[in-house]
């Protein structure tokens, strides 16, 4: 039996871990350590809320004595905790740089000074900066070349894992992820964004041509990537999680679109975004050669899941988008 603590456990990813988590490994324990920032909402995990393993901490993971208290009863940090909204970074970085940064280190020395406990960080494919058409995929040995305040903040707390590993021998590992999708996503998010906008009537807001590309994992694929890195992965390796799914912004609004039975009419087109990246994708061979991992769900059966679940929760998201 295992105790867990999950930082940010209330957001988008952090809460699909806890279900997959909970349901793989029902002896488990897990303290959800989460302030609820806007993108945290407890209605996420409702349906564990009564679990005798599972608990919930409202509280501040740069809350140096709150943090050392929770880690001193765990054996597992996993840590998903982070403002991630690149628009907002934009605006007003200094939350970014707050939670990001400061806040992973109060973890990591935590972690340091209750006798090494294993620690695993979730980061970001953006850290590695943006590829063109032709570049070949980002991998665990791309150069960082963050491009916007929320990716490098993200690229500093992943230096800072690595570097409590070198210094201090601190028993780490970092997944570098794609860009997630599935339920429980915030609505300002572009899938859910455009899903929950036509559900309602409202044309959906593409920014300039719908040119850029990333490539799209599903939720519970990225979840079983960190179980298999926490189980299996060496100590102080990073692992890059991707799905060759690459798809531009316009491609996947069709495919959106197409599997809602609407016509491209409701597509928006607005202006782009200040330092928008082209293009992300993330080369998983490592983590599949070494670790055995590879996504199980295709997009088009993650996508019609994923509008499923907004059909189905419409109360869950209209009470965000107020």
């Amino acid at each position: 039996m295992s105790k867990i603590l999950v930082t940010g456990g209330a957001g988008f990813i952090g809460s699909n871990f806890i279900h997959y988590w909970l349901d793989k490994y029902p002896e488990d324990k897990i303290a959800n350590l989460d302030v609820l920032t806007y993108a945290g909402n407890l209605a996420n995990l409702k349906d564990v809320a009564d679990n005798s393993n599972y608990e919930f901490v409202k509280g501040d993971i740069c809350d140096v004595d709150l943090v050392n208290k929770l880690v001193k009863k765990v054996d597992l940090v996993v840590h998903f905790a982070a403002e991630t909204h690149v628009d907002r970074s934009i605006a007003n970085s200094l939350d970014f740089i707050r939670t990001n940064v400061e806040g992973t280190r109060n973890l990591l020395e935590a972690a340091k000074n209750n006798g090494g406990v294993r620690f695993h960080h979730i980061s970001t494919d953006e850290v590695f900066g943006a590829l063109g058409p032709s570049d070949p995929k980002f991998n665990e040995l791309t150069p960082y070349d963050p491009r916007s305040p929320y990716s490098a903040s993200k690229a500093a707390s992943d230096h800072l894992v690595r570097a409590y590993w070198h210094t201090h021998k601190l028993p780490i590992t970092i997944s570098n992820c794609t860009n997630n999708y599935g339920p429980y996503q915030y609505p300002e998010k572009i899938i859910p964004l455009f899903v929950t906008n036509l559900l309602d009537g409202k044309k959906v807001p593409m920014y300039a041509e719908g040119k850029n590309v990333r490539d799209w994992i599903y939720v519970d694929d990225h979840n079983r990537g960190v179980d298999v890195i926490i189980k299996k992965g060496k100590i102080g390796e990073t692992y890059c999680l991707g799905a060759n799914n690459e798809l531009s912004n316009f491609e996947l609004t069709k495919k959106i679109l197409a599997s809602m039975n609407i016509s491209e009419e409701m597509i928006e087109y607005v202006a782009d975004r200040p330092g928008h990246d082209f293009r992300y994708a993330m080369d998983a061979s490592k983590i599949h050669s070494e670790l055995g991992w590879a996504p199980e769900i295709n997009f088009e059966q993650g996508l019609a899941e994923t509008i499923k679940w907004y059909q189905e929760n419409e109360e869950w998201w209209r009470a965000l988008k107020r």
